[in-house]
């Protein structure tokens, strides 16, 4: 990357599309959400592509964004950054920092690709849904990239310790997580202090990957498998693909 893209990177989030009103994406509150562009992983079940690539501009100028918040406040309670990955734009304290002086609570969603950058923006943040998709060891295989486990024990290491309400929650397919590999995931995640885990059923809408789509199986996993995950954690959810998802 030239100097001058370097220094570009670093002036203003780069929004790649923005939800004016949600009230699922942050726990209990109304919220708007900022879905920054950008993120190194290709994941096969990836709902967001179009948020994959970080172009030269900003789709969505962020003095606007701030514009229509301010025009909100009141009417809103939290702002949710997500992607793509937010943590992947080096703007992404001084956007959190803009929307927090504002009074809004701050919710974050993060694939927990870059820790370093992670942990400077958790004491800003009110609430942080963060996704574990495999065990740690397994990671390439869903992410396409070599070590990507390390960066999100890492970071969930760091989210835990931080006290910042969050959660912890995994996509399921049966063709990535097999029902001992799942079992292995959730007894790592409750051996590192995992209270509050949510499974999520594969969704096919928006998947690009045809192999994932055809070998889906609806109702996986089954009732005996979260039977056996259920007690592990303080609380624990299953969003089927016919609930509205986060």
């Amino acid at each position: 990357m030239r100097s001058w893209d370097l220094k570009q990177e670093g002036r203003q989030l780069r929004v790649g599309g923005y939800t004016p009103f949600s009230a699922t994406e942050y726990p209990g509150l109304l919220s708007a959400v900022i879905f920054v562009q950008g993120c190194p992983w290709r994941c096969g079940y990836c709902q967001n592509t179009h948020l994959q690539e970080r172009t030269r501009e900003s789709p969505i100028a962020w003095k606007d964004i701030l514009t229509t918040l301010e025009r909100r406040a009141g009417m809103l309670d939290a702002v949710v950054f997500c992607g793509g990955e937010a943590t992947m734009d080096p703007a992404l304290h001084s956007a959190i920092a803009e929307v927090r002086a504002m009074g809004f609570k701050i919710g974050l969603e993060t694939a927990c690709i870059y820790p370093e950058r992670l942990k400077s923006v958790l004491p800003l943040v009110d609430w942080i849904g963060f996704d574990v998709k495999t065990t740690f060891a397994r990671y390439a295989e869903v992410t396409g990239i070599a070590n990507s486990g390390e960066p999100v024990r890492e970071s969930v290491a760091a989210i835990l310790s931080s006290g910042v309400d969050y959660e912890c929650r995994t996509t399921v397919h049966p063709a990535q997580l097999s029902p001992a590999l799942l079992l292995e995931l959730a007894q790592t995640l409750a051996g590192m202090g995992v209270e509050h885990y949510v499974l999520q059923e594969f969704r096919a809408t928006g998947c690009a990957d045809e192999g994932l789509v055809s070998s889906a199986m609806p109702g996986y996993p089954g009732e005996p498998l979260l039977a056996g995950i259920a007690p592990l954690f303080s609380s624990f959810t299953v969003r089927r693909a016919g609930q509205a998802a986060r």
